[in-house]
Formats: structure tokens, C-alpha cells, sequence
């Protein structure tokens, strides 16, 4: 299988967040998997405090990365951590996570 796109989501928690998001992570749906194009992911946690977690996506084409992120399984995968979100804004609270998706095409392996 070629891994012609990479999505990398560059993901900051705040300290007290980082167990429910591993452990968000550790007991996922795995609903990515079942999506045309997809090939692999990994989840790397960063080794110096307050660097960024790494979620590196590699799909077949960008058209199969989008197709995920507008797909009601791209949702239902996220649903715990929307929620997760949606309470802190209720409480008045900063948000325990913060996202940023950068997407790269690959021209070696």
C-alpha cells in the first residue's frame, strides 16, 4: 500500500488532561481503520513536558483523508473528547486540549 499523504494532528493538553487523553487513545473505537484509503497511525507522546502529542495519519490519497474528516465515523470516533470539550466550556473552563492539523505529502521513503 502506497502512503502517498501524512496527517499529522499536533495535539497540547493541559497536565491534568494527559491520562484521559492516553487513555482516550489506549480504548479507542478504532473507527479510522474501516475508512477507504486509510493505511496506518501512530500516536507518539512527547518526551519533554509540554511539547505536543503527535497523531501521524498516513492515507492513500489527500481525498481520503478528507473523505474521514467528513465522515459521521470521523465524529463518532471523537465523540468522547468533544465531550470532554463541550463540559469545560460549560464550567466556564479553558479547553483541556488544543488541536492543529498539518497535512504534508510524502516524496521519499
Amino acid at each position: 500500500m502506497n502512503k502517498n499523504f501524512v496527517a499529522v494532528n499536533y495535539i497540547d493538553c493541559s497536565p491534568e488532561y494527559r491520562n484521559r487523553f492516553e487513555e482516550l487513545f489506549g480504548s479507542r473505537a478504532k473507527q479510522i481503520d474501516t475508512m477507504p484509503g486509510f493505511v496506518d497511525m501512530q500516536v507518539l507522546r512527547p518526551s519533554r513536558e509540554g511539547d505536543a502529542y503527535l497523531i501521524v495519519s498516513h492515507w492513500e490519497s489527500e481525498e481520503s483523508f478528507k473523505g474521514w474528516t467528513k465522515s459521521k465515523t470521523f465524529l463518532d470516533g471523537h465523540k468522547r473528547g468533544f465531550e470532554d470539550m463541550a463540559k469545560a466550556k460549560a464550567e466556564g473552563k479553558e479547553p483541556p486540549m488544543k488541536s492543529d492539523f498539518k497535512t504534508y505529502e510524502v516524496i521519499a521513503q
